[in-house]
């Protein structure tokens, strides 16, 4: 078995053994006694085997150890995320239901008008579990080896510049829209439903850019099937050696992956920053943070008051780029 198919079961198998833990009775956690229930249930809006799912799990086998209590994964996928979100939002504010999702979780809120919930007021942000940058990738007939190279081509209308996504409102759209308009780019979108067809395509010749996870695209990476060229995180990664970072050649540009816990609003805060303490201690384990490596992205170390504040920055950018660039949600 792999390295990876070994961190994949063991993920597996330790979420398995969490599910028969001893609940807990009051606990110290930052000076307060904080009452767990005696279930919780981690919904992650998506399908089983994806990395929210996989991290969901490693995590509830981490928390659940430490603290004498069951957790247990429901999968809910559908709409984009926004069933899962649904289900959590409307569910009694007491830690029994949380929701674990991603950089999804944001984007839908800024492209999206009609959400069964609001993503600002009907959650508390408990912690971000993880995050990291995502890739500028071309394709190999492209003749672009830097960031540089590939806003100059893109700001030639005559080019006729494509790029791809998993679909209208996905990260890598947002991600791409954000790159035209901080520089004059001319890129025109091609969605797609998954980023695997649009993978495809660009190893064929037919999709010129994209920016997606290194995770996504870590096979046609490694086989030089496609070339990277930058990263989009504010400063250069160690996950991605000697690529420049986008904000280089247009400061300010910074768009990251991430996955976040969050719980219903009202949720009472002395069992949210226990349970933020317990997910940040969890991921700074080496069984986690290899875990997360895996995706090219490292645990924060956010309070709940601190990813709240990004999280309203995040959806106002969003929000702004969709109105600008005439995003609009399928």
């Amino acid at each position: 078995m792999t390295s990876h198919g070994k961190n994949v079961a063991l993920a597996w198998a330790l979420a398995a053994c969490s599910v028969g833990a001893l609940c807990a009775g009051p606990v110290q956690a930052q000076g307060q006694a904080v009452t767990y229930p005696k279930q919780i249930r981690v919904v992650v809006p998506f399908s089983v085997g994806g990395s929210n799912d996989l991290f969901a799990r490693a995590l509830s086998q981490r928390v659940s150890t430490k603290l004498g209590i069951t957790m247990i994964v429901d999968n809910k996928p559908g709409a984009g995320g926004a069933i899962g979100a649904d289900f959590v939002a409307r569910s009694e504010p007491d830690g029994a239901n949380l929701l674990l999702t991603s950089v999804t979780f944001s984007t839908n809120a800024g492209v999206q008008t009609k959400l069964p919930y609001d993503a600002l007021k009907s959650f508390v942000p408990v912690a971000m579990v993880a995050r990291g940058p995502m890739l500028l990738t071309v394709a190999n007939n492209t003749p672009w080896k830097t960031p540089a190279e590939y806003v100059a081509a893109a700001r030639n209308p005559k080019l006729k510049i494509n790029y791809g996504s998993a679909g209208v409102g996905s990260i890598g759209q947002m991600g791409s829209e954000l790159l035209n308009a901080m520089s004059g780019g001319q890129a025109l979108h091609v969605p797609y439903k998954g980023i695997s067809n649009a993978v495809t395509d660009m190893i064929g010749g037919n999709l010129d850019m994209m920016i997606t996870t290194a995770a996504s695209v870590s096979g046609p990476l490694k086989a030089g099937l496609i070339r990277p060229i930058a990263v989009t995180s504010a400063q250069r990664s160690k996950f991605a050696p000697g690529l420049p970072a986008i904000s280089e050649v247009l400061p300010g540009y910074s768009v990251e992956s991430w996955w976040g816990v969050f719980a219903p609003a009202k949720t009472p805060k002395a069992l949210v920053d226990a349970l933020n303490a317990e997910i940040r201690a969890a991921g700074e384990t080496p069984e986690l943070r290899e875990l997360y490596a895996r995706e090219s992205t490292e645990p924060s170390p956010m309070t709940s008051e601190q990813f709240s504040a990004f999280l309203s920055e995040e959806i106002a950018k969003w929000r702004k780029l969709a109105k600008e660039r005439n995003i609009v949600a399928e």
